[in-house]
């Protein structure tokens, strides 16, 4: 690319008749040749952004353009700098080697925007600006004028050389201009391909931008083979749609997992709650047991209160002496009255264990010994003591059968006590 001298220039011109002239066409656009225009005297040439008179002419390296001969302040293409014009162009060049018609510096009806090139589609309606943005823009700024265009249904490439913050708003590529004239433009960011290996979730997945030269980007932003990507947190970049939906497929696949880890926690969640309920309502159904057979304890101690009365017993010790009766007996067992027919000892009922069957008076617990003259020899009789047994055998009138069920350590012995005037166990008579 040549040298311009002075940076007042554009490549579009009107002309009163032959309207709007391309200086980067053979054709300038409108069927003319260079030759019509440079170095034609009394050419009436205007720029098509202030109005005022250009002129033609070409660079040392053979750059054609239309410059101002004195800078007019208010005109934008007059007061663009080198690297804009030479940027645009390339831009154009590029579009139109990938086959598509695209003109420079093209205003909007409304001349709302203008575009520093505009690319046609084959119906010959304008589907994309290219433009050169070097100069400052805020991020807004540049969604603002992206809004603009796509009012119209155009939607627009913005092109810069510097990493500006505008540049992950909107689409946008930045490129370095060639260190000789003969290399081309390169792609440094703003185009994307996502990797992901090995493809599982454990695998690495990322986008990592790719150099390529600014042709080979274009061809493929205009031809559909690559198109805007907006990420999760708003990053805008151009990539290619099965990048795109390999993205999707990794995104899918951790949603799913995310989904089923969310359904296995809640599926835990219930359950841990379901157990703490039972728990809870075991709790309260041991704390209800536990009051209403405090409450039983309570009216079973207040209706034998006569019979420890009469018979002394410890009543700190019944809890330990039932359970030795229980053992002994290898039955169920309820305590009943107390009998004036026993001696106002109390009656035990029992039933073999696992049966259904009715109860039966099984034994009677301290009888008082002066009844034992007429008791039954089947019938057991509990004492907690060997005082109980001794008081008994001194009384005893027929056999007995005594069980002697400690509390206090637990043991119980079964004993045989016989009549103490017995002629078989009595003393000796002399011979």
């Amino acid at each position: 690319m040549g040298v311009i001298r002075g940076g007042l220039m554009g490549y579009t011109a009107v002309h009163p008749v032959w309207g709007r002239l391309d200086a980067s066409l053979d054709d300038l656009g409108c069927g003319r040749t260079w030759a019509d225009v440079h170095r034609v005297k009394g050419l009436r040439l205007a720029c098509p952004e202030c109005g005022g008179r250009v002129f033609a002419r070409a660079s040392q390296h053979g750059l054609r353009h239309f410059y101002h001969r004195v800078r007019p302040l208010d005109c934008e293409l007059a007061n663009e700098s080198q690297e804009h014009h030479l940027l645009k162009l390339e831009l154009a060049v590029a579009a139109r080697a990938a086959g598509w018609r695209a003109e420079l510096e093209v205003s909007s009806e409304l001349r709302d925007w203008r575009a520093d090139v505009l690319v046609f589609d084959e119906q010959g309606r304008p589907f994309i600006a290219l433009e050169a943005q070097l100069s400052p823009m805020t991020p807004t700024g540049a969604r603002m004028r992206t809004d603009r265009y796509a009012r119209d249904g155009v939607a627009v490439c913005w092109v810069g050389l510097q990493d500006r913050p505008w540049a992950r708003a909107v689409p946008a590529l930045r490129v370095r201009a060639p260190a000789e004239r003969r290399e081309p433009w390169t792609v440094r960011h703003g185009l994307a391909r996502y990797t992901w290996t090995p493809r599982t979730l454990k695998g690495t997945a990322k986008w990592e931008h790719i150099t390529c030269p600014l042709g080979d980007a274009l061809a493929w932003i205009l031809q559909g083979e690559a198109r805007v990507h907006t990420a999760v947190n708003g990053t805008v970049w151009w990539t290619a749609p099965a990048y795109e939906e390999l993205a999707l497929v990794r995104a899918r696949m951790e949603a799913d997992a995310e989904a089923a880890g969310q359904a296995a926690a809640a599926k835990r969640r219930r359950e841990q709650a379901e157990a703490a309920n039972r728990r809870r309502r075991a709790a309260e159904l041991r704390a209800l047991d536990r009051q209403a057979d405090h409450q039983e304890r309570q009216a079973e101690m207040q209706r034998l209160a006569g019979f420890f009365q009469h018979t002394g017993f410890d009543l700190t010790a019944w809890d330990t002496f039932t359970q030795l009766v229980r053992s002994a007996s290898g039955k169920t067992i309820v305590y009943g009255e107390q009998s004036p027919r026993y001696g106002n000892g109390l009656l035990v009922h029992a039933r073999p264990r696992g049966t259904d069957g009715g109860y039966t008076l099984a034994a009677v617990v301290c009888p008082d010994p002066s009844a034992l003259t007429r008791w039954p020899e089947k019938l057991d009789i509990l004492v907690p003591d060997h005082t109980w047994l001794a008081r008994l055998r001194t009384a005893a009138r027929v056999p007995l059968r005594v069980a002697v069920l400690d509390p206090r350590t637990g043991r119980s012995t079964f004993e045989r006590v016989h009549p103490a005037l017995d002629p078989v166990t009595g003393p000796d008579r002399p011979g």
